[in-house]
């Protein structure tokens, strides 16, 4: 079984349009400086202890006011539990909301390493097609039927790897199955904040009262990955079995320094002006994507141009597999994701799944340049 590693950058003259991380000039050292310097001005030792279990009460408090103003609906810090991202999170949730044995339904395609946690828990995946209004009602209304799922895990918010948004429409209708067959939805939203164009959607984190939804957030897709920072979203009452795990009852709260931090970078207006400057960042990498790509992948493979978060989504023939491409890319010092690895039983071997967040303007159009010599 393979394994993913995170480390440094690709090498230098390498662009791996695979590469789902921010580039180095969009991770703000200065303001995470200014906002370690503003919490340990006036710190308390105690501010360094294990910390509450749900999240620091300030913190929370600071997250609920940002995310009222960003999702533009009311959020209480009682349906807050901070996480230690969003992987962390969504092992909390499988193993918090379901037991092994338990079949999950995912969407197809999917973000690829969920499919790992999940089987980690002993969890049976089973993947959902999408049209383009999200997961597909007629396929949910078939597959409960047949099996009955401890929940579904849905990225509603410009979809890793589609790059679309699941309709308003489509998220009442899945809402509705789930109060009515009894099983819970984790909304997978890291990308709800990075829109470029027209805002998504409400976040399922909006519909915490139906007691059926887990809404996951994090950090790094607005902030820094280093962080390990995120939250979760949900009902005071399934917070509360959240609270009740054992490594959460041990260690307290999961990331206790952290939340001070990112706490202050609310306080101090830094997040939401950081948020904005990657919005106007992306818009300008999309579209620089967008242009690449029709200048060398006209009449070879189809796209739609994202609104929000990280990647384009490339429909090849049918006879193209993507995955033997892969040594040929890296010869050409370029590189993607193949569409395979997004399935949960290994289909969509003519996708191929594009980043334009690691790299500048230049260098994306440089990168689709190559990716086109690779299909010769």
């Amino acid at each position: 079984m393979s394994v993913v590693t995170f480390e440094d950058a690709p090498p230098p003259g390498t662009i791996n349009l695979g590469v789902g991380q921010p580039s180095a000039d969009l991770l703000p050292v200065d303001l995470l400086r200014q906002a370690s310097d503003a919490f340990f001005k006036d710190a308390d030792p105690f501010e360094l202890n294990y910390g509450s279990t749900a999240g620091d009460p300030r913190f929370l408090k600071t997250l609920a006011g940002f995310l009222s103003e960003a999702y533009a609906a009311d959020v209480r810090e009682q349906e807050l539990f901070l996480s230690g991202g969003n992987s962390q999170a969504l092992d909390l949730a499988a193993l918090t909301f379901a037991k092994p044995g338990d079949t999950v339904f995912v969407e197809e395609p999917s973000y690829f390493l969920a499919f790992r946690i999940l089987r980690d828990h002993g969890l049976n995946v089973v993947g959902l097609p999408m049209d383009d209004e999200g997961v597909s009602i007629e396929a949910l209304g078939q597959a409960l039927q047949s099996h009955t799922p401890a929940f579904l895990y849905t990225i509603p918010g410009f979809h890793n790897p589609l790059g679309q948004s699941s309709s308003a429409a489509r998220r009442t209708e899945i809402l509705k199955l789930a109060e009515k067959y009894d099983f819970f939805i984790v909304a997978d939203e890291v990308y709800q904040l990075l829109h470029y164009y027209d805002a998504p959607p409400p976040a399922y984190g909006t519909l915490t009262a139906s007691e059926r939804v887990i809404s996951l957030g994090s950090f790094s897709k607005i902030l820094a990955p280093a962080m390990r920072l995120g939250w979760i979203q949900t009902s005071p009452a399934l917070r509360q079995r959240l609270s009740a795990n054992g490594f959460v009852n041990s260690g307290g709260s999961i990331n206790h320094y952290g939340s001070h931090l990112v706490r202050k970078t609310i306080e101090l207006g830094l997040l939401q002006q950081h948020v904005k400057r990657l919005r106007q960042a992306y818009r300008q990498r999309v579209e620089a994507m967008d242009a690449a790509l029709h200048e060398h992948f006209d009449g070879i493979a189809e796209w739609t141009r994202p609104t929000g978060g990280y990647f384009f989504w490339l429909r090849f023939a049918e006879s193209v597999d993507t995955a033997a491409l892969r040594d040929k890319a890296r010869e050409l010092q370029t590189g993607f994701q193949p569409g395979s690895v997004f399935s949960s039983t290994g289909q969509m071997k003519n996708f191929m799944r594009l980043s334009f967040a690691h790299y500048d303007t230049n260098d994306i159009q440089e990168g689709v340049a190559r990716l086109r010599r690779v299909l010769d």
